[in-house]
């Protein structure tokens, strides 16, 4: 599973949850770096990854232009790396029932 963090979650999170997410990659490792959501949004599109993020602009550009990228939308709010982390194992199963169903492009974690 392929996850793309953006730029608002730490990017000590790749690291940490590559034991399980083993295709993880946050979008400041990415060259040349990307400017806006909507190039991060292509990006993962291309590359076939997940967006995980607060942001909700990630979703008003999913309900424009359609999915792929599914997208990881956490409903926190800004939290520390160790709780994104967790909900994200918490919800392996989920997760997983994203990326195999068609018709589902959004998972909101609370």
């Amino acid at each position: 599973m392929k996850l793309l963090f953006d730029e608002n979650i730490s990017y000590r999170i790749v690291k940490k949850s590559l034991e399980i997410f083993s295709n993880s990659l946050h979008v400041t490792s990415i060259k040349p770096k990307l400017r806006d959501d909507l190039a991060i949004f292509y990006y993962a599109r291309e590359q076939d990854y997940l967006i995980v993020t607060f942001d909700e602009d990630f979703r008003e550009l999913q309900s424009l232009n359609g999915f792929p990228p599914k997208i990881i939308w956490f409903r926190t709010g800004n939290t520390s790396t160790e709780v994104v982390l967790n909900k994200l194992m918490d919800n392996r199963n989920s997760i997983h029932e994203l990326v195999e169903n068609k018709e589902i492009g959004i998972l909101e974690i609370y």
